[in-house]
């Protein structure tokens, strides 16, 4: 057990909300009160390599870097060198003192071709020579506040580094935070967006909800398919989803009735949960977007020890439409007034309870890192760190898949 850790990432995005990386989070699995960081750091670095140098890089993190803690012993650590030098980011704890060691080791690491960041950067003379080592500096502005985060980035302004709000809770501080002039942002507003004033679904959107109302009533093909035919753009996205590596089918389907006859209802009404996420001119950001597909894909994946086909394909609707009351930006009672469900689905999406409810509760808390109730859940489900850990990089590398 002493090198299981739990796996989750954090985006960070730049001003239109595009991923520029990831922050990886390892949490150790033991849960004792007196664990020691450093061990915890040393462990969850053990898993990271032996991750990356089984997984490879790719399926973790499609094209954008990787920004990983280290404290002052992983930075001398050679273990840091088995990471791809291009795509790491080795974020230096705030803890991390400027000595001459330090410095002359993020110089020989950056000659190799990491980049540097500093975490929870507050300058002063004494970390001046860190700084100009550095490729980007995070501030955190829940523990500046926004007046002291708007001065530190006025000191570093003009020096060649890119500048990140870290813990960007809500839509005003990120207002705020671009209005300052940050570069990128990072925080749970991008994992779980405030639900704003209820507004009119565009047509896709209605289009989508309509074809899924068809499907969950067993109509016939012919009317699912001129429902496909009434959105040219939906047909697309259907077939390029359908047609993509992460669906894995040997043929290519090239027809909205070749897909209904290859996929089957069942198949058909997952792939419209994915469109759903990804229709119409405000489709959700794509930080939103591959949180809520890769959520669904982990509570499916979590319950395949507990449920059949059928009731799996409703754990991956759960995982996804648990974000939809954000992407819609209304209420989750207002959207399920709007789309016939299964009860259980609903009971899960509206109160986390139910048969299904503890399968999404361990999803989101495996993607916000949480490792005390990660390990909570996974008890009360007789699940071990390594079955949680191998659902979870599995629905990440499925979603990679994917390409969206």
């Amino acid at each position: 057990m002493q090198d299981q850790a739990f796996i989750g990432r954090q985006p960070i995005l730049d001003s239109k909300q595009q991923i520029m990386g990831y922050e990886l989070l390892f949490r150790h699995s033991a849960i004792a009160t007196n664990a020691v960081i450093e061990d915890d750091l040393k462990s969850c670095a053990r898993v990271l390599v032996n991750t990356l140098s089984d997984m490879g890089a790719q399926w973790l993190l499609g094209d954008k870097l990787a920004f990983i803690n280290v404290n002052e012993e992983m930075l001398h650590s050679e273990m840091l060198e088995l990471l791809p030098p291009k795509r790491t980011v080795l974020e230096v704890l705030e803890t991390v003192p400027a000595t001459d060691e330090v410095i002359a080791r993020c110089k020989e690491l950056r000659e190799q071709g990491f980049h540097i960041a500093l975490d929870d950067h507050v300058p002063s003379p004494q970390l001046a020579p860190l700084l100009a080592c550095a490729d980007y500096v995070k501030i955190d502005i829940a523990e500046a506040g926004l007046e002291k985060a708007r001065q530190i980035f006025k000191q570093l302004h003009g020096l060649p580094i890119r500048i990140i709000a870290e813990k960007v809770e809500t839509h005003q501080q990120f207002e705020a935070c671009k209005e300052i002039g940050f570069h990128y942002f990072q925080g749970y507003y991008f994992a779980h967006p405030e639900t704003l004033t209820a507004k009119v679904i565009n047509p896709s959107y209605a289009a989508v909800l309509d074809l899924l109302n068809l499907v969950s009533k067993d109509a016939e093909t012919k009317q699912v398919e001129e429902g496909f035919k009434r959105d040219p753009a939906l047909s697309f996205k259907l077939l390029r989803y359908i047609n993509s590596v992460g669906f894995g089918l040997s043929c290519e389907i090239q027809s909205i009735r070749h897909a209904l006859s290859i996929l089957g209802t069942k198949q058909l009404y997952r792939w419209l949960t994915l469109l759903m996420v990804t229709a119409g001119e405000n489709a959700a950001t794509p930080a939103l977007m591959k949180t809520a597909i890769t959520r669904g894909r982990l509570t499916e994946l979590l319950g395949e020890s507990y449920f059949d086909r059928a009731n799996r394909d409703n754990l991956f609707i759960v995982g996804v439409f648990s974000l939809l009351d954000a992407m819609l930006e209304m209420p989750m009672e207002t959207v399920l007034d709007k789309v016939h469900l299964p009860e259980p689905v609903t009971e899960a999406l509206l109160t986390h309870e139910g048969i299904y409810g503890p399968f999404l509760q361990l999803a989101i808390a495996c993607e916000e890192a949480d490792r005390d109730r990660v390990a909570l859940l996974a008890g009360s489900l007789q699940f071990d760190p390594g079955k949680v850990n191998d659902c979870h990089i599995a629905a990440l590398a499925w979603v990679e898949g994917l390409g969206i």
